[in-house]
């Protein structure tokens, strides 16, 4: 179970199925991420990506703030019928929900967004090819972000675009943006 910290439906609580084959991102680290997007954006006006969806988690937060441009994607079937249920019976708007392998997804995407956040399995091991698809398709807008949860023993320092981390436990949220170079092309 996890709950909405903030917005419009904030307190409320999302139960996932059990059998999900996800790991959704503790309430603590979730706070703390939002806490520091909140220094980076206004919700309300920005597109959203989300990588590995699950339970939806993070896009749920971002509809309670107030963003109205939410593509969720993930690869597996329970974890998208969960999504689009949450997403009708919370009424939020601008919500939609892929069934697709990530890389698939961002191969074909076009679109660019404000916020990408990504949060593979722990045994992805893609990382680099990841973020080097998502600036050289320019997903990510000018003045975009992002950010990519992973387990704290992996390093994503050395990526291009890496702009720092924030470790909560056995969890890493690692952080990119196009640098000026990128944005100039």
């Amino acid at each position: 179970m996890t709950r909405i910290i903030s917005g419009k439906h904030r307190g409320r609580k999302i139960v996932a199925p059990r059998n999900l084959p996800t790991r959704p991102t503790t309430d603590m680290a979730k706070e703390s991420l939002f806490n520091i997007l909140n220094n980076h954006f206004y919700f309300d006006g920005i597109k959203f990506l989300d990588l590995c969806a699950g339970t939806g988690n993070i896009s749920y937060e971002l509809a309670s703030r107030g963003c109205t441009d939410i593509s969720a994607v993930d690869s597996d079937n329970a974890c998208v019928k969960f999504i689009e249920k949450t997403v009708a019976d919370l009424n939020f708007q601008g919500f939609t929900v892929y069934r697709s392998d990530i890389m698939q997804f961002i191969s074909r995407d076009y679109k660019s967004y404000d916020l990408i956040f990504a949060d593979p399995p722990f045994d992805f091991e893609q990382y680099e090819e990841l973020v080097d698809q998502i600036f050289f398709k320019n997903l990510v807008a000018d003045g975009g972000m992002l950010v990519i949860e992973h387990q704290s023993r992996t390093s994503l320092d050395d990526l291009p675009n890496f702009t720092e981390k924030r470790k909560y436990g056995n969890v890493t949220f690692s952080f990119f943006q196009k640098s000026e170079s990128d944005e100039e092309e």
